[in-house]
């Protein structure tokens, strides 16, 4: 793994943590930010050895947004170049092969609440905020906000958040669904970390084509979905990992059940 400057990336056994490192700006994304997350996040997913990635930031914020100093001063030309790099940053999170997690801490303002949108399970501080704020810039989200916001959390509630520019309390996003879980801020990279670590012990041939699955769910092209449902689960059940764990899981039963008759017998 390539040493970056703002962010570090950690492998505890087939867990990958991505932390973002500019915790004095809030973790607010820079150009440079943007190619390392880009860079690191497409590595991983190319990684045999990782079975799933957590994210999240250093200090007070998980990711404030775009590093606003930087993104008044660019030129036309930058700016378009941002926003390119940009719209492949959130795809090297969201099509990653390996599973994303998002432990929030603190503030994921704008690009940053944008790439919690991307992620495939988000865990959550107490004291974690999050919205897109862009139209007090007179601004809409530029990354995908508006697309997946309404895919994640339905179109009057995305209204509501794109159209006030409200930010609100991690516990706010909880019915929804796309906040999994709320911690306290002391438990948030612990549980992230364990709920990582449980996904990558199971088979990343499975867990990487349900990804895939649900992704297609969200495109809403039912027919294909179910196909390539059918599909993997076929080629799952005809793997060796699989007919270990069908036959093992068999077994058990049968000796479950061998010793409750058993027990009826003694007890006649």
């Amino acid at each position: 793994m390539a040493d970056y400057l703002t962010i570090s990336v950690e492998l505890r056994g087939r867990v990958a943590l991505v932390t973002f490192l500019r915790g004095d700006q809030l973790n607010a994304m820079n150009r440079r930010m943007q190619g390392e997350i880009i860079d690191a996040f497409e590595s991983l997913s190319a990684d045999r050895g990782v079975g799933a990635i957590v994210v999240t930031g250093a200090g007070r914020a998980f990711m404030a947004g775009a590093d606003i100093k930087e993104y008044a001063a660019q030129t036309g030309p930058e700016f378009d170049a941002f926003q390119e790099n940009g719209a492949r940053m959130y795809a090297a999170v969201e099509d990653n092969a390996k599973p994303v997690i998002a432990a929030v801490n603190g503030f994921a303002l704008g690009g940053g609440f944008e790439l919690v949108l991307c992620c495939d399970l988000v865990i959550a501080s107490t004291d974690a905020k999050m919205g897109l704020p862009e139209i007090k810039l007179g601004l809409v989200p530029g990354g995908g906000g508006t697309q997946r916001s309404v895919a994640k959390l339905g179109r009057n509630r995305a209204n509501f958040l794109l159209m006030t520019g409200a930010i609100e309390p991690a516990e706010a996003f909880v019915a929804s669904g796309l906040v999994n879980e709320l911690v306290a801020p002391d438990q948030l990279l612990p549980r992230a970390m364990a709920l990582a670590g449980a996904i990558a012990a199971e088979p990343a041939e499975a867990i990487e084509g349900l990804r895939r699955l649900t992704a297609t769910a969200l495109q809403g092209n039912l027919e294909s979905g179910l196909r390539d449902e059918r599909d993997l689960v076929t080629a799952l059940y005809r793997s060796e990992i699989g007919r270990e764990r069908v036959q093992a899981f068999a077994a058990k039963s049968a000796a479950r059940a061998a010793e409750k008759a058993k027990s009826k017998e003694a007890m006649r």
